[in-house]
């Protein structure tokens, strides 16, 4: 669904009936819903002028869609950012086609359409696949990450004869490599969760072991307290890296397990059927699909100020040989508040630098809260500065000058201030798919880009949330449509995620100030509640933090639920299932009325009662 006005700009020449009755359409629509529809009308007094404009002039070859660039009959109709008097090609956002092509989209336009949990069933723009192709491969997945493999082994089970998955990780900028299944597994969810969890039991040692009566549980050399215990990077680093070895070794076996042809290839677009393949060694090749899946998801931003090139990434920090040491974190994103927190947990001296705040598009009451416990726990932050000059001293040592012109000096500098996605060099300019030029992610519409048999899915396609199960599940999803027949799309709708910072934090649905701009204050409550975890309660360093938890609900429709936030111990693992309630239309009545499980924290989202609005204290009481 495009954002409100759609542009629409229609060219042909003025005498031709079919140009007439689809400008009349379009015109009269603009007329009726002109907050949802413009118009931009560039007709030509005659067939010839119309014709060489369109095809001597090149516009219609210069749209990113393989049917404009046969397209020779009036009109030439096609979606814009811009309401122009001149048509611009760099402005093309899609084509809608010639008269019956419009008035489809008329009738579209105008047929009642209503907000329902998914999207009904969905016809895909046909893409030429036929059983007898002629090709190599009826598909060719580019990227091994959990997306593009899901994909590859879900359209053997329905039915491809031949499937390919190209997988070749470049090296990142301090020159970490890795191997099959993506950033997830390498250098992302896995190792993070890992030590994250290495981070959770060094603290629980600390925090709890003497006043459950474990005094002695931990030693140190000379039978120091156990809070004085050493934290061994290296022993950490090399059982995550085992473990990381054996996962990419499980994915070649099962790839092979399922009839998928693995290719430790890099691939680049030559046109919208062949790929022009490179091996490890520089030598290429050509192979040729029915349909192309781009998985190849995204890799970090660079530091881009003098010495940037001194930090690291996430892409390197779960490989380093030796411990990061002191280490600053540059970012405010779950990335960066993540790796900040498991290394300020093992012991590390760690800083993080905020440009402006913490958890963009997160709820901002639990994204400040995640902040006061971090700097509660020995993470520092430097507020409302970016580094401005990187330099090496004392050897390997960084000095890191801020944007306000003070300086300190590190062993690890790990930049997480975004990512974008791999497209650079897939030689998409080949195949008419215009990437977004600040992020390089892949516009399409149900995974499939302007170019019909060429689709997308995860971290590489616009507006998809970056995350694995998600890829996963569109992989599976586009899958079953392309071979298998289905029409359900992907539900991109009220997604579970959780943020792995030293007070966990899972959340699905709207934040507070999302509800609250999309729904008003006078349409939304907010039930919350602060608690103390079970867990936590004998411990004396633990009694100045709390878990947290609120429901927003939609006041006018029935306590719909918008949204659920919380904050505690393993939050993933609460916040789960609620992803399912969510997509069924649970209301605050089913919570209300559903019994919880006692002692757990997950049960205080059941026994919220307390709102926002009343002023009461939010803090729970006893059983």
């Amino acid at each position: 669904i495009m954002s409100s006005p759609n542009i629409l700009h229609i060219t042909g020449w003025q005498s031709c009936g079919f140009y007439q009755r689809a400008s009349g359409v379009l015109s009269s629509l603009a007329l009726l819903f002109p907050t949802r529809l413009k118009v931009v009308d560039h007709s030509f007094p005659s067939r010839d002028e119309y014709r060489t404009w369109l095809i001597d002039g090149q516009f219609r070859d210069n749209v990113p869609d393989p049917r404009a660039h046969k397209h020779t009959s009036s009109p030439f109709v096609w979606m814009s950012k811009r309401a122009t008097a001149k048509p611009l090609t760099k402005d093309v956002i899609g084509f809608v086609g010639g008269c019956d092509d419009t008035l489809a989209f008329c009738r579209d336009f105008c047929s009642p359409k209503e907000e329902t949990d998914n999207d009904g069933d969905i016809t895909m723009v046909a893409d030429g696949y036929t059983a007898d192709h002629g090709y190599d491969y009826d598909l060719v997945v580019i990227g091994g990450g959990s997306g593009g493999l899901a994909a590859s082994k879900e359209a053997v089970k329905q039915g491809a004869r031949k499937v390919a998955v190209l997988d070749f990780v470049k090296p990142s900028p301090a020159g970490t490599s890795w191997g099959l299944g993506g950033t997830c597994v390498n250098v992302g969810c896995i190792p993070k969760k890992l030590m994250h969890n290495a981070a959770i039991i060094r603290e629980t040692i600390n925090a709890d072991s003497a006043a459950f009566g474990l005094q002695s549980l931990v030693s140190g050399a000379a039978g120091e307290a156990a809070s004085n215990a050493q934290h061994s990077w290296e022993t950490m680093r090399e059982n995550v890296q085992n473990h990381i070895r054996s996962l990419n070794f499980k994915y070649r076996v099962n790839l092979r397990e399922n009839s998928v042809t693995y290719l430790n290839k890099l691939g680049k677009f030559k046109d919208t059927h062949t790929l022009e393949v490179t091996d490890k060694k520089g030598v290429t090749s050509e192979i040729t699909a029915a349909r192309f899946l781009v998985a190849v998801g995204g890799r970090p931003t660079a530091l881009e100020c003098e010495g940037g090139e001194l930090a690291i990434s996430s892409d390197d920090v779960f490989a380093l040989e030796k411990s990061p040491g002191k280490t600053l974190c540059v970012g405010a994103s779950y990335i960066s508040l993540e790796c900040a927190g498991f290394l300020a947990g093992l012991g590390y001296d760690t800083t993080v630098a905020v440009r402006s705040i913490l958890l963009r598009g997160f709820d901002r009451e639990c994204a400040d809260k995640i902040g006061a416990y971090m700097e509660d726990h020995g993470v520092k932050f430097r507020n409302k500065v970016v580094p401005k000059k990187l330099e090496k001293i004392d050897g390997d040592r960084i000095q890191v000058t801020f944007s306000d012109d003070s300086q300190d000096v590190y062993d690890t500098v790990l930049v997480a201030i975004g990512r974008s996605a791999d497209t650079e060099k897939l030689g998409l300019e080949n195949v008419g798919i215009k990437a977004n030029e600040r992020n390089g992610k892949i516009p399409t519409t149900h995974e499939q880009t302007c170019t019909p048999n060429i689709y997308a899915i995860g971290d590489v396609m616009e507006g998809c949330p970056e995350l694995t199960p998600v890829a996963i599940q569109a992989g599976v999803s586009l899958s079953r449509r392309m071979f298998g027949g289905s029409k359900e799309p992907m539900d991109y709708k009220n997604i579970c995620t959780t943020v792995f910072t030293p007070l966990e934090y899972g959340t699905v649905g709207y934040s507070e100030d999302e509800a609250l701009e999309k729904f008003g204050k006078d349409s939304i409550e907010v039930y919350h509640k602060e608690f103390i975890p079970l867990e936590w309660s004998l411990s004396d360093s633990r009694s100045h933090h709390q878990g947290f938890t609120k429901v927003i609900v939609d006041k006018n429709n029935n306590q719909k639920v918008l949204g659920m936030h919380f904050l505690g111990p393993v939050a993933g693992e609460v916040m789960q299932g609620y992803g399912t309630a969510m997509k069924k239309g649970i209301t605050f009545k089913d919570l209300e009325e559903t019994v919880g499980i006692h002692p757990t924290s997950a049960e205080e989202i059941v026994t919220l009662s307390v709102t926002k609005s009343s002023g009461a204290d939010a803090a729970a009481g006893g059983c």
